[in-house]
């Protein structure tokens, strides 16, 4: 049976709201009674962030520790899942103790809900046996929170940010505090994506493709010990909804202020017997809301549409075999930065206080010069598409599957940076890139399920070309134009293995082991200055020989409730910083980055289905963590680069709450803290530097060690809702509510203070919906950033200033979805 809430097997009956702490390897495919194993043990010198968790630990458990008396009823209850059964979901696994046929996530409608007027259990229900801090997201969530696109997610998850660089479709990731400014978008990020279980090693692939989705979910790092991609902050899934065995189709609209119009549509069935197939699509026009006070132009106009399809084949019961492909074009306005402090020069800056008002400068010469029409606009030329096969056979002791994926960007990206009508710092950057990935691994089960395990290796091989075009006519140290292009290749293979073993009165022991090889190189690197010198810089290299592990120890002391505590090494291999070169020293690479992580954590529901309680509370220390830092080059000016803090770490926790005080009221609070500083990192200090040249017209290197500084993550993040459901009479329903957000300061240089830090903010949302008995159509009322609120998503700096990117005006709009 289907869960017509989020597509899934319906391993659970659905509560609609479930956002809860679990682990991301279950990711509804194969949900049932799955439960991998990922801890680490928290040594008595880190244990200061974990103690801050000591009290909010107590209250989620302390209901029912008094059952603990009774330590095996939660194996007598749950015999399966084990919380270690290991093995990637794909499309069609199934984990390594189910005899049966792999089962897949077969949403009949990705906009329909069914309405019923019985009480619904907390989603999700498995993941509560799993010992990790995995945010699982529902559809339904994801849409009654306007969610349609990556940086949407840090309003549904605790300590996690996710941001657009410069406006644009590019995004930064940081999860407990783990990230980096990746602006050469040309490197593998702290924190991966992965689309049905594809990972995505450069994260602008996936602008598009947050349509027709079954689930989603977010995953502390370090992980990739369970399956072939190693990284330090964790990782991001999507899981799309697949081919049905029976035929159905729905569409839904979406029109909002400013002329906003987002459309869906999907149609799925069979074709043949065992061979089914789904296609879905989306299309976005319209909700651009800034505009220039001087002339009236306006920006931001979204002009995207996307296709994805997927025909899955089982000719028999032990074998799924699925092929899935998709294209996105995007052709959209970004949103502009406005300029916040002049760095060089006194032209005074424009006061537009993070509103709708903002300045762009377009230039015929340069527009031109990049191929583009005259009085180009701030804009993406993007074009994706990509193909993938995932191949599942059961062999009866062990199951094998296979994954492969080709992935293509061709971008054109036009910034105006400086966020004034000057030419100071306006940028184009194209990228034409490929990625190829096969994953291939073994799971199986023994000892009556106690023993599991899953060995594997993973290929990945990318190529890219880049190459930045600059204006900056109206700086006077400079006055010209000119381009940086380049090449890189890169490729990584990798071997792991998991195991996990249960032993008496429900405690399990586990242990994971990755090895990594990685080798990148950039070449063919040329500086031009248009009308003057061209620089040829020689090729450089960088490998990597690296092991990642994982410990750890979970105790299921009662049904309801664990305890878990995971120890991990994470890895994350080095890579270039390459735009606007002009020594050979900036392509130095940077070096590889690794974490040793400490991790306790509970799962609690105190009373079933009225009150859950997740946490965890963790431990990041850092060796040659990858943060953007400033270089100085002679008689040009300061520039940043992609370096390495020799010793860094960071600690906090994040929790999980979601209760039904009253019958028809459903309440969930995400709540998520963190600290973190640098302990030794030597580099420029670029505002001293920058002062020294305003006040003696010269560049001069102003170094520091950045030691005891904050590493700038916001500290503080809350995200939540409240929804009252009520009954209209003859099956009839009406679900409203609010919404929340609350993000705290950023900084966005090391060391940054008043005007190099983001202003914390909170946003207010709300919507209604209405549901017939059917549960074959649904409409929704809704409003995003109602109290109006001004405020920056996102910033930086360029050549004359720095800027912040302002976040979204209020936005009202309405929705009506069905499916059959």
């Amino acid at each position: 049976m289907r869960c017509t809430l989020c597509g899934g097997p319906q391993v659970h009956k659905s509560k609609g709201y479930g956002v809860i702490s679990g682990r991301s390897r279950n990711r509804q495919r194969v949900a049932e009674g799955w439960v991998p194993h990922q801890s680490r043990r928290v040594a008595a010198q880190r244990a200061r962030g974990v103690l801050r968790c000591a009290g909010l630990m107590a209250l989620g458990l302390w209901p029912i520790m008094v059952q603990a008396a009774q330590p095996d009823v939660a194996e007598r209850t749950h015999p399966h899942p084990h919380p270690h059964a290991h093995g990637r979901h794909n499309a069609g696994a199934h984990t390594a103790h189910h005899a049966g046929p792999p089962k897949a996530v077969e949403a009949r409608s990705s906009t329909s809900v069914q309405v019923n007027a019985h009480r619904y259990d907390y989603m999700f229900q498995p993941a509560q046996h799993e010992p990790d801090a995995t945010t699982h997201l529902t559809a339904e969530l994801l849409r009654n929170r306007d969610i349609t696109t990556l940086r949407g997610l840090e309003h549904v998850a605790p300590n996690l940010t996710m941001q657009s660089i410069n406006g644009t479709a590019s995004t930064n990731f940081y999860l407990r505090g783990s990230g980096f400014n990746d602006f050469t978008q040309n490197n593998m990020p702290t924190v991966l994506t992965y689309v049905d279980d594809v990972a995505y090693p450069y994260a602008a692939m996936t602008d598009g493709m947050m349509f027709d989705l079954a689930s989603a979910s977010v995953t502390p790092g370090p992980v990739g010990t369970e399956h072939g991609q190693s990284t330090t902050g964790g990782e991001v899934h999507l899981r799309t909804a697949d081919p049905t065995d029976t035929w159905h189709f729905g569409a839904s609209q979406d029109i909002a202020s400013y002329a906003r119009s987002r459309s869906e549509a999907y149609v799925s069935g069979p074709l043949a017997k065992g061979l089914d197939f789904r296609l879905a699509g989306q299309t976005r026009q319209g909700g651009g809301w800034q505009r220039d006070p001087e002339n009236g132009d306006h920006l931001g106009d979204a002009d995207l549409w996307a296709l994805r399809g997927k025909l899955r084949w089982r000719p028999d019961d032990k074998t799924t075999i699925q092929l899935g492909g998709h294209f996105v074009q995007d052709n959209s306005e970004v949103v502009t930065p406005q300029a916040v402090h002049r760095i060089i020069g006194s032209t005074p800056l424009p006061d537009y206080g993070m509103g709708t008002d903002a300045q762009w400068s377009s230039n015929s010469t340069f527009d031109k010069l990049i191929g583009r029409r005259d009085g180009l606009k701030p804009s993406e030329h993007n074009q994706y598409w990509g193909a993938d096969v995932h191949i599942v056979h059961d062999f009866g002791p062990v199951t094998f599957t296979s994954v492969s994926a080709f992935e293509t960007e061709r971008r054109g990206e036009y910034t105006d940076q400086d966020g004034t009508s000057r030419q100071e710092a306006d940028t184009y950057r194209t990228i034409d890139g490929n990625v190829f990935t096969q994953e291939a691994r073994l799971n199986g089960s023994a000892l009556g399920g106690r023993l599991n395990w899953v060995v594997g290796g993973y290929y990945q091989r990318s190529q890219m070309n880049q190459r930045f075009f600059f204006n900056y006519t109206d700086y006077a140290a400079r006055g010209y134009m000119m381009s940086t292009s380049f090449g890189q290749n890169q490729q990584s293979v990798s071997e792991f293995g998991h195991v996990s073993y249960r032993l008496p009165h429900n405690v399990t022991i586990w242990a994971g082991l990755l090895h990594e090889l990685d080798d990148r190189s950039i070449t063919g690197l040329t500086s031009q200055i248009f009308g003057g010198a061209t620089h040829n810089f020689h090729a450089e290299s960088t490998a990597s020989n690296q092991f990642a592990g994982q410990v750890g120890v979970s105790w299921q002391f009662v049904p309801n409730a664990m305890l878990y505590y995971k120890m991990s090494k994470g890895f994350k291999p080095g890579g270039f910083t390459a735009n606007n070169t002009q020594v050979q020293a900036q392509l130095d690479p940077f070096h590889p980055e690794t974490v040793l992580t400490y991790e306790l954590g509970f799962k609690s529901d105190p009373i079933p289905n009225r009150l859950r309680i997740n946490g965890a509370a963790f431990y990041n220390d850092y060796h040659n963590q990858q943060v953007v830092g400033t270089v100085l080059i002679p008689d040009y000016g300061p520039l940043s680069e992609i370096t390495n803090a020799p010793k860094s770490e960071s600690w906090g926790f994040e929790a999980t709450l979601e209760a039904n005080p009253i019958s028809r009221l459903h309440i969930m609070q995400n709540i998520g803290w963190q600290r973190g500083d640098f302990q030794n990192f030597p580099n420029v200090d670029r505002s001293a530097t920058n002062a020294y040249y305003a006040k003696h017209g010269t560049w001069n290197a102003i170094e520091r060690n950045f030691a005891g500084v904050d590493n700038g993550s916001p500290k503080l993040t809350l995200n939540g809702e409240a929804m009252w459901r009520q009954p209209l009479g003859k099956g009839y329903r009406l679900d409203f509510g609010p919404d929340w957000q609350y993000r705290g300061s950023q900084a966005i240089v090391v060391g940054g203070t008043g005007y190099q830090r983001l202003p914390s903010y909170f946003l207010l949302g709300a919507h209604v919906t209405f549901r017939p008995p059917s549960g074959k159509w649904e409409a929704t009322l809704y409003a995003r950033n109602i109290l109006d609120k001004r405020y920056a998503e996102s910033g930086g700096m360029a050549t004359t200033t720095y800027f912040y990117v302002p976040g979204e005006p209020r936005f009202i709009g309405g929705r009506v979805s069905c499916g059959f």
